[in-house]
């Protein structure tokens, strides 16, 4: 990781406005939008082993889960002609993108067994920061938006989002099926360990 620091300090910045404004959620879309929009305008921090996808050809990779469980920091991986199936999320979501671009499609929630119906349709660039949850949409589907690169997101969602109890969803139907996404790493980055001003004994 060449630039930890980025990231230890985007947890600190994090973890005092979970601290103060946990139960505003417009205040911590506001507000830690733009905490992720400054993480992401700097492509030098995050550790390769976290940006590669896995055989699916996509991976969401734990960077980071505030101890009591109020936040979690992930890098989500999608290689070119990957799309994730409609899902929820049912807490509040940032995802900023880092490298390449996304597609976001959201979607209404189901209506009596009636297809699903689109509300937005977009390009997030890297750089640029969305958001989600049930107050702002909370239904979506992700797709890497180019042909020739990698997209790598880093999401922030107001809990431990790989053991949060969620959904995915039929298009045509609405119908929902349990989804617990877990995370594809078994180990997350030391960005605790102050390389750069370190010295070894001897």
């Amino acid at each position: 990781m060449q630039n930890s620091k980025r990231l230890r300090d985007f947890v600190v910045a994090m973890t005092r406005l979970v601290e103060r404004d946990a139960a505003d959620e417009a205040v911590m879309l506001k507000q830690g939008g733009a905490l992720v929009a400054d993480l992401v305008a700097h492509d030098d921090w995050l550790p390769q082993e976290f940006a590669c996808a896995d055989a699916r050809n996509y991976c969401q990779c734990l960077l980071h889960c505030d101890p009591l469980e109020r936040f979690s920091v992930v890098s989500f991986v999608c290689e070119p002609g990957f799309t994730v199936p409609i899902h929820d999320h049912t807490v509040w979501g940032l995802i900023g993108l880092l490298r390449g671009a996304e597609r976001c499609v959201k979607y209404a929630p189901p209506n009596g067994g009636k297809p699903l119906i689109i509300t937005a349709d977009h390009i997030v660039a890297a750089g640029e920061v969305d958001s989600v949850s049930p107050a702002v949409g909370d239904i979506h589907a992700v797709s890497n938006a180019r042909a020739d690169c990698t997209s790598v997101s880093i999401h922030v969602y107001g809990a431990n989002i790989g053991a949060v109890k969620r959904h995915v969803y039929d298009a045509g139907t609405g119908d929902t099926k349990p989804y617990l996404s877990g995370y594809s790493n078994m180990g997350t980055p030391n960005f605790w360990g102050h390389h750069a001003e370190s010295t070894p004994l001897g």
